[in-house]
């Protein structure tokens, strides 16, 4: 599906948060996770305060029907504020979901490529669940594995 991707606002912030919550990847046979997990400290960080200075991001809507589907964004998470894929306080983490019904169609790819087109970034690091089938999608991209677990990997773009 092709949709209409338009830069984040601070209106869409309700919108990251439901995102924020859809890229807390679950195993396939796993409970979803409780809604509240987006409220602890080092994850709400990636929403909390959306728009602060060096903040950028798109929005992915349905063409048909106007239903924002997907948000790709960037935060500089910093200090004793840092993020699951910090690398150092330079590189800006990626966050990325999409609705599950619209999952497999696209719609990931058509963010990245609005996010690195638009981005003057030279480095973006994120952090993804080892067995999450996105990691194909980030390499794709060009993102390399710079540190692992056996849970986790933190990749890196430059």
């Amino acid at each position: 599906m092709k949709c209409i991707i338009r830069p984040l606002t601070l209106e869409d912030e309700p919108f990251l948060w439901e995102m924020l919550y859809q890229a807390l990847y679950v195993p396939a046979g796993h409970p979803a996770w409780p809604r509240e997990i987006v409220q602890i400290p080092e994850i709400a960080h990636y929403v909390n305060g959306w728009g602060d200075q060096g903040d950028c991001g798109f929005l992915a809507s349905n063409p048909v029907t106007g239903e924002s589907i997907g948000a790709v964004w960037l935060r500089l998470l910093i200090s004793n504020n840092k993020g699951y894929g910090h690398i150092d306080d330079n590189t800006p983490e990626l966050s990325i979901a999409v609705l599950p019904e619209y999952r497999g169609q696209g719609i990931g790819t058509q963010l990245l490529t609005h996010l690195f087109a638009a981005s003057e970034q030279s480095s973006i690091s994120l952090s993804v669940s080892a067995n999450n089938p996105a990691v194909r999608l980030y390499r794709r991209f060009g993102f390399e594995v710079v540190k692992s677990n056996q849970e986790s990997l933190t990749m890196r773009r430059c």
